[in-house]
């Protein structure tokens, strides 16, 4: 047992305990998945492009393939007659030698004995140029990055069944329980699918040695126990943490939050969760996906700096969780250390006031971190 822990009086200050979790952490190693199951999760760094998409110039609409000097000034009032025999060419067909532009058919007279070209035309109209797509040497997907749709849609235009991925696989044990922490349970798996990391769900009893005993079982790169971390008889998270591992802290002054419990399995991450939703979510936002970040390899997110429509008062010695509402490009604060239902649904970011603050003056810009977007 600690200084820091709950059952001694002392609380482990937030940017302690947020340091000793990031600190030593590393990217999970890379893996390769299929680009169907690719979408939203983080990017590591792929093989550069060894070939060009398209390989070769190829038709871009449906018409006839000219080359565009011989073209100039053409109009319905002067027809050119270009120098060699236009050739019809569909979308994807290769471009015949020599060829740099694409008419379409009601741009050529092609009836009478002469072919005549009605329009000019500028080299490269209607075709898709060699490496347009993907040249050689171009990255599929930005490492650290979410992979998008584009992103898929350009790896499979580089001929790409695969895009190596960072994955964290991330243990939820949930203690058998019903009601809110079930439902704190439900949304810290999908924030956990949300940020890209791979979800091993698993149900477990109350007591320690049980606890323990999961904690153990299988391999992961995070694990996360719902409920059991308060004080009472049949809460006993923060024992079987030092049962399995290491606990480094039982309570940590953050508010919401204060009874979570935070320890290590080897190098692993173990963080308990207080079953209340809100409890369980501030820590969730202020010290879970900040570790999800880390080991997927992904890009810090960048908050939204915007003036305080209003002041925000906070006390001393506990680092407390602000919702924040965007309203005439400012924030608006809806409350401070408090994660009520009601209040998620209308704020838009939110934000952390340090231990040692009292707060901010209304005018003062803060740094917002959204709520609603994907991590």
């Amino acid at each position: 047992m600690t200084a820091l822990e709950t059952t001694s009086g002392a609380l482990a200050a937030f940017d302690v305990v947020r340091d000793w979790l990031l600190g030593g952490l590393t990217p999970v190693a890379p893996v390769d998945v299929p680009l169907d199951d690719a979408l939203g999760v983080i990017a590591a760094e792929p093989a550069p492009a060894v070939h060009a998409s398209p390989s070769r110039d190829e038709a871009a609409v449906d018409g006839w393939a000219l080359v565009s000097r011989d073209l100039i000034g053409a109009s319905s009032f002067a027809p050119a007659v270009p120098s060699t025999p236009p050739v019809w060419v569909e979308v994807g067909d290769a471009m015949p030698d020599g060829c740099d532009c694409v008419v379409d058919a009601q741009g050529v007279d092609a009836q009478g004995p002469l072919v005549q070209v009605l329009t000019e035309a500028i080299p490269g109209q209607g075709v898709r140029r060699a490496g347009e797509d993907i040249a050689v040497g171009q990255l599929p997907a930005t490492p650290g990055r979410r992979i998008s749709a584009f992103d898929i849609l350009c790896a499979r235009r580089g001929d790409l069944t695969c895009l190596p991925v960072r994955r964290p696989r991330v243990r939820l044990i949930d203690l058998d329980s019903a009601g809110d922490a079930r439902f704190t349970a439900d949304v810290a798996a999908a924030r956990a699918r949300a940020a890209g990391a791979e979800v091993a769900r698993v149900s477990c009893k109350r007591d320690a040695a049980s606890i323990a005993s999961s904690i153990l079982k299988d391999t992961a790169d995070l694990i996360v126990v719902v409920g059991g971390t308060g004080a009472g008889r049949s809460d006993e998270t923060a024992a079987a943490i030092a049962q399995a591992g290491e606990r480094f802290a039982h309570g940590i002054a953050l508010q919401p939050g204060r009874t979570a419990a935070f320890g290590r399995v080897g190098k692993i991450p173990v963080i308990a969760l207080p079953g209340q939703p809100d409890q369980a979510l501030a820590v969730w936002l202020t010290l879970v996906e900040p570790i999800l970040l880390v080991l997927a390899g992904a890009r810090p997110r960048d908050p939204v700096s915007m003036p305080l429509a209003r002041k925000i008062s906070s006390g001393i010695g506990v680092t407390e969780i602000v919702l924040l509402k965007q309203t005439d490009r400012a924030w608006t604060p809806l409350s401070v250390g408090a994660l009520s239902p009601a209040q998620l649904v209308l704020a838009d970011a939110w934000c952390l006031i340090p231990a040692m603050s009292e707060g901010h003056a209304a005018g003062t810009p803060v740094a917002g971190f959204s709520l609603h977007e994907e991590p």
